[in-house]
């Protein structure tokens, strides 16, 4: 174990990983290929798997200080490039456009279907996972991605219908600085932009999760605030707990690259705080280990830590 001198938290040693990429999966319903990245341990067997999802725009190379970190402690990231990247570049008139929300959890669903097909692609790493131990996590749009896998509802903003769109192979959420509730507070930038957002329904949502929330986190869709990216976890129900990281904007110092264009907060000792919490929340839902999550509930408690807060309900 390695104590982090900044966070006071403490954390196993690393070991290497091996990522491979592209991995194509045909998905002719979206008219592009679904691109698959898979990062895991070289060594270990029954391996537990983060199912990633990214923020809008960005894609299968993002988030290295969170998939690096949680594959070189034991864990299968799989990350996918979801029609909203930049790297498709879809017109504004693109009929898929209102349906980009829809596409995303198809997405992860397919990866799910392919789970075997995956790891068998990977050198070295077929028969080492464990496919009953499946953890959604996302940043921003992705974080509603992963919430909707564990029951939160969306209506879907071109027919007015809302669907149950989770799934049972998944048995927990990371959510990391995602949209809160629609409603009146939307702003007319997220009405244009993403309408899915209008209607969210948060009630459904029983199973664990662990919500990241930066209290700087002044988002241009909604004129709630920065507590709006608190409400996965206050409207939710079921085992939550809520890392809010002082602070913290929209990047939450930095996750999704080193050196990242959109991180306006960079700071090396949030990232590590959300590395170390993020990973201790894994070891724990996934029942490899307690004891670095009860120690980080300690320790971030209250107010007394300089870093941020962790509360749970």
């Amino acid at each position: 174990m390695a104590i982090n001198q900044t966070t006071g938290l403490a954390s196993p040693l690393p070991t290497p990983i091996v990522s491979v990429k592209p991995l194509v999966l045909p998905a002719p319903w979206r008219g592009e290929d679904l691109h698959v990245r898979v990062s895991a341990p070289v060594a270990g067997d029954n391996l537990p798997v983060v199912l990633f999802a990214h923020g809008f725009g960005s894609n299968l190379d993002g988030y290295a200080p969170l998939v690096d970190h949680w594959a070189s402690h034991g864990f299968v990231v799989v990350q996918a490039t979801h029609l909203d990247s930049k790297r498709f570049n879809v017109a504004a008139n693109d009929p898929r456009k209102p349906h980009m929300w829809r596409y995303r959890v198809q997405d992860m669903k397919r990866i799910l279907d392919e789970l075997a097909t995956l790891e068998a692609s990977v050198p070295g790493l077929a028969g080492r996972v464990d496919h009953s131990r499946i953890v959604a996590a996302g940043h921003s749009f992705g974080g509603q991605t992963a919430g909707i896998l564990m029951g939160l509802r969306v209506t879907d903003p071109v027919t007015g219908t809302t669907e149950d769109l989770s799934d049972s192979r998944v048995m927990a959420t990371i959510q990391l600085a995602t949209a809160g509730e629609g409603g009146d507070n939307l702003t007319p930038l997220a009405l244009e932009i993403a309408p899915w957002l209008r209607d969210q329904d948060f009630s459904h949502i029983t199973a664990p999760g662990l919500v990241v929330a930066g209290d700087k986190d002044e988002l241009p869709l909604s004129t709630t605030g920065p507590s709006w990216t608190s409400e996965p976890y206050t409207l939710s129900r079921g085992n939550k707990s809520l890392l809010t990281v002082y602070g913290g904007q929209h990047s939450l110092g930095g996750i999704p690259g080193y050196d990242a264009a959109e991180t306006t907060d960079e700071n090396p000792d949030r990232v590590a705080l959300v590395q170390q919490v993020t990973l201790a929340y894994l070891r724990h839902v996934t029942g490899i280990n307690n004891t670095d999550w009860e120690t980080a509930r300690t320790v971030l408690a209250g107010d007394s830590h300089a870093l941020g807060r962790l509360e749970s309900k």
